[in-house]
């Protein structure tokens, strides 16, 4: 089954990749910007086919792809090129790739979370026996967990990572009939209780059902979560806590997904454990593509920002093709990160 698992997952990454470039398209077209080429994949041609103005290929390497639009880098006379669009509409352009990837993430759980009758939700719906933190000045059964040290409390597990980072004295903010009931430095430690084998914050969790509007909640909320493990990923690589060598590429990712379909205790099982892990792909991807960095569409949206602002000060039109080469350098530099994930990513799967 490995080899069924590898390939969905590989499916799932093409998805991700076209549904982004698709963005651009769809938001270049809609903006009247003449596209060149769209593609998926890079490298050479497998197939292409020329419909109206714009050409449409499939590349031989499933990584990447693009949407080539007139003047996308350089000074054009065209009416219809890209750098003879407002700032606006640029981007517009530019984010359309990282929406359609966010939306994608959201339609991948919503459509997971479809069948659901019930949530697990951050809820008291009890205490074990001897637990000091119920009580009216306390915790109280029904009170839902809100914000632990200015943290969203977004699923039920959040509650024992949020604790689990924390001193033993938390601000905590409940939710209670309704209203928010604040604890400023609240006294929570793990203790032992009998017939545990390890200690415990002595909390039962309860259920929701799961109504329509339940669904929807949960599907935003679990966005929310997928975008602040990505946040926190990027804080603890600048901080140093990862290194470069624990980054995965599209080979890291495909393998991960592959590996996380043979774990899982069936195929259903298999199949809806990948497609949880292609949605935060898919929020993963959302945020880091628009990050400030060059050759990123973040990156090409802050110094389109920074050219503008230039403009209007000096009232002179900058050259496009300075802001390509800063683009060009930054992809050059981008690739060979790629190449280096994706070795180390090669190595660590042979490796074991």
């Amino acid at each position: 089954m490995t080899i069924v698992y590898v390939l969905v997952a590989i499916l799932i990454f093409g998805i991700l990749i076209a549904i982004h470039e698709f963005g651009h398209f769809m938001a270049a077209k809609a903006c009247g910007v003449r596209v060149e080429e769209f593609a998926i994949g890079m490298g050479p041609v497998l197939w292409k086919r020329k419909k109206g103005e714009t050409q449409y290929s499939l590349r031989a390497v499933p990584v990447g792809g693009f949407c080539a639009m007139t003047g996308e880098d350089e000074a054009s006379e065209d009416p219809r090129a890209f750098t003879s669009q407002p700032a606006w509409k640029r981007i517009i352009i530019l984010a359309a790739g990282a929406f359609m990837n966010f939306v994608l993430g959201l339609v991948i759980i919503a459509l997971l979370y479809a069948s659901a009758s019930a949530f697990r939700a951050p809820i008291l719906s009890g205490f074990m026996e001897g637990c000091p933190y119920e009580g009216e000045e306390a915790l109280q059964v029904g009170d839902r967990f809100y914000k632990i040290d200015g943290h969203r409390i977004y699923q039920y597990y959040d509650v024992s990572d949020f604790l689990a980072r924390g001193d033993g004295s938390y601000d905590l903010v409940m939710i209670r009939d309704g209203k928010k009931v604040s604890f400023k430095d609240f006294k929570l430690e793990p203790l032992e209780y009998e017939g545990q084998e390890k200690k415990m914050y002595g909390f039962y969790f309860g259920y929701e059902e799961a109504t329509l509007g339940v669904k929807l909640r949960y599907t935003w909320d679990t966005a929310m979560e997928f975008g602040r493990m990505v946040w926190m990923s990027l804080e603890q690589l600048i901080s140093g806590q990862v290194g470069m060598k624990d980054l995965s590429g599209p080979v890291g990712i495909v393998d991960m997904m592959a590996e996380t379909g043979e774990q899982a205790a069936s195929t259903v099982d298999a199949l809806y454990n990948i497609f949880y892990l292609g949605a935060f792909v898919a929020v993963n991807l959302a945020i880091m593509n628009l990050l400030p960095i060059p050759a990123l569409d973040g990156g090409r949206i802050f110094l389109l920002l920074v050219t503008w602002i230039i403009e209007h000060i000096t009232r002179k039109k900058l050259d496009p093709k300075y802001e390509g080469y800063i683009h060009a350098g930054g992809m050059v530099l981008l690739l060979g990160l790629m190449a280096f994930v994706m070795i180390n990513d090669v190595v660590r799967i042979v490796t074991g």
